[in-house]
């Protein structure tokens, strides 16, 4: 349970928001040889991936990629704080979730325009001290036409207490489908390499333990949702409409994640449990 500011708050809120509707516009091509090594990394078949071939759901992050020199990072390895994202004072930033709507397919081999605009901050109080909570809205254009609109959620916040009481999961179905994954170091350095994410909690473990409050390496949040997206659409037999995820606990290197999927209304329920069968993430796909 969240509580509303209180004046004792380190965070100044309104200069924070003077970031509201910052915008920033890239342009990639959707390059096969990418996508393929992104095949190679999930173990699926790197010749099914040609000029042409729809690009499956979420994979739009292993491109756009933002490549600053060293002087521009911060302590954590991702992009100095103040630049188009606000420079919120707190040490831990995560990739809380997110949002996307599928319009129309991407090919592989297509150049594709990117829109970024941040449209909320907001601040608020938890288990772990302070929150700041940063919503950035995204669209995906081929050509003129949108193809995938996304809302992202990121999270600023203190290191969590070690005896803090994780969030709580909603009463989830049985599950209908599993799948087990056992995360190693190569496959978060890879996807780390993919997706130029420079971020220390998932290869730099004395920093997870020593800074960040983690035992161990921890396994993407952005990756769990690829991996949840990726079944949703292998059950479905076709493109997702709508996609909708939120992490609930790290997963950490070193144990087994289950990724589960239970139909639900035009598409699926879908979550990673941890060994102890807690969840990590979770979503729900519409297709």
């Amino acid at each position: 349970m969240t509580k509303p500011d209180s004046p004792a708050s380190t965070v100044d809120l309104p200069a924070l928001r003077t970031w509201i509707g910052r915008e920033h516009l890239d342009e990639d091509e959707l390059s096969v040889r990418h996508a393929r090594l992104m095949a190679a990394t999930l173990g699926l078949a790197q010749h099914a991936f040609n000029a042409g071939t729809p690009l499956p759901p979420l994979w739009h992050w292993i491109y756009f990629l933002e490549a600053l020199p060293p002087a521009e990072l911060g302590r954590d390895g991702h992009p100095a704080r103040g630049g188009f994202l606000p420079p919120v004072p707190l040490p831990n930033r995560m990739w809380a979730g997110g949002e996307l709507e599928f319009h129309r397919p991407l090919h592989l081999g297509a150049k594709v325009r990117k829109r970024s605009t941040v449209r909320s901050i907001e601040h608020k109080r938890g288990r772990s001290g302070e929150l700041v909570f940063v919503a950035v809205r995204h669209e995906l254009l081929d050509g003129e036409h949108v193809a995938i609109t996304e809302t992202h959620d990121i999270v600023y916040k203190h290191p969590t207490p070690a005896d803090a009481r994780p969030a709580d999961a909603p009463a989830l179905p049985a599950a209908t489908h599993t799948q087990v994954l056992e995360p190693t170091s190569t496959l978060l350095f890879r996807y780390s390499a993919l997706t130029f994410n420079g971020h220390r909690i998932h290869y730099d473990a004395d920093y997870c333990r020593e800074v960040e409050g983690y035992e161990h390496l921890v396994v993407h949040g952005p990756l769990q949702a690829t991996l949840l997206a990726g079944l949703a659409r292998r059950l479905a037999g076709g493109p997702l409409r709508r996609f909708r995820y939120r992490g609930l606990r790290p997963a950490l290197l070193g144990a087994p994640l289950t990724l589960n999927a239970a139909p639900a209304g035009d598409g699926f329920t879908l979550w990673t449990a941890l060994a102890d069968g807690s969840v990590s993430m979770l979503a729900q796909a519409g297709v």
